[in-house]
């Protein structure tokens, strides 16, 4: 079974973030958001609103559809606990 879309699209996120050589840090910056926030998001503990979505895919040179179908297409195993 899934997470739900918050925690998929923290990890498409902070896929992208690294995939683009971005800190937390300047990703944040880019998008106008608090770092700690930044953070909650990509660990799928906040539900970014549609408002702050679009920031941060903005932030990440990509469009916030490209971005939320990435976050819906990401598998199970994605998700299971590394041992």
């Amino acid at each position: 079974m899934l997470p739900n879309l918050s925690k998929r699209f923290g990890v498409a996120v902070r896929r992208r973030r690294i995939a683009a050589g971005l800190s937390q840090e300047t990703l944040a910056e880019k998008a106008d958001l608090h770092p700690t926030y930044m953070s909650m998001v990509e660990r799928g503990v906040r539900n970014p609103t549609i408002e702050v979505a679009a920031r941060i895919s903005r932030a990440l040179r990509m469009g916030l559809p490209d971005l939320i179908i990435e976050a819906q297409h990401l598998r199970a195993s994605t998700f299971k606990k590394q041992r």
